[in-house]
């Protein structure tokens, strides 16, 4: 009764929140553009008519052509499928191991936690984006790299989050109670800490993909990333820039679908924020 209950609850806060209903919508869009891509694309995009290159918007070419004669909007379809993918494992791989060094460092405190929480700060030292440029040029641009260089400096975001967490349940009666019942360390951290976590989690997980987006396509403009002729956003921008004056489509239609994709991220990240936290940041705790 309880879960149904707090189902409607969700589903109300849902429902009143309207950009994050609208950037919801639009993610649940790309993520279809990305599975049906072969049958969206109107255009082979990695087929070259040099006969066509540099065309404007037409009705055969909505979003006209790139400089060796390939299809924008084919382009554009398919590059929606790499942006999403590394942005969805880069959250994963940072999300689990983040999570996971949070939650010991939390609980065990003591040299662990020391040890755990000096490796963040040091990360966390550097610029992310300079970090990401160092991992990315010292393994190669690749799509595995890209997102090798970007896990390697999100994971502490997570860290921190977990553990703070960690540290204000350690001391709560339900934890005192599963200790008194003679629970393990590993059961109590995977039964009582961890759902109290994952509210937080998804709210972050969802906001830091657009971050990881963003990373992916400013590593493929420096070209550091998913290399041509892979449709890819990033690379799509910097092919465009010598050609921004007499055929600026080139360079519009891909800022566009990076800008719309980390917008609705953003709008679904404070939605999510605001329907699984409606009282402002108070903490429900779920003791199983």
């Amino acid at each position: 009764m309880k879960k149904a209950n707090d189902k409607i609850t969700f589903l109300k806060e849902a429902g009143k929140n309207r950009m994050g209903a609208i950037g919801g919508a639009i993610v649940i869009l790309l993520v279809f553009i990305a599975i049906l891509a072969s049958l969206l694309c109107p255009h082979d995009p990695l087929e070259q008519k040099l006969e066509n290159r540099l065309l404007q918007p037409c009705f055969e070419y909505p979003f006209g052509t790139d400089d060796l004669g390939r299809c924008i909007l084919s382009r554009l379809i398919f590059g929606t499928r790499y942006s999403l993918a590394i942005g969805v494992m880069v959250v994963g791989i940072t999300a689990l191991v983040g999570t996971a060094l949070g939650i010991i460092a939390g609980y065990s405190r003591g040299v662990i936690d020391e040890t755990i929480m000096r490796v963040v700060d040091v990360v966390l030292a550097f610029p992310s984006i300079i970090l990401a440029l160092v991992i990315a040029g010292m393994l190669g641009p690749s799509f595995s790299n890209v997102v090798i260089a970007l896990s390697a400096t999100h994971w502490p975001v997570y860290t921190r989050l977990v553990r703070g967490i960690t540290l204000s349940l350690r001391e709560k009666e339900f934890i005192e109670a599963a200790k008194a019942l003679r629970a393990s360390n590993i059961y109590i951290m995977r039964r009582h800490i961890l759902p109290n976590c994952i509210n937080p989690i998804i709210v972050l997980a969802t906001l830091d993909i657009a971050h990881a987006i963003i990373f992916a396509t400013s590593l493929s403009f420096l070209g550091l990333g998913i290399q041509p002729p892979t449709p890819e956003w990033g690379s799509m921008l910097k092919a465009g820039i010598p050609y921004l004056r007499t055929s600026p489509h080139l360079t519009f239609f891909p800022g566009t679908a990076i800008m719309v994709t980390v917008m609705a991220f953003n709008f679904l990240g404070d939605g999510l924020r605001d329907m699984l936290d409606p009282k402002g940041n108070e903490m429900t705790l779920v003791n199983e």
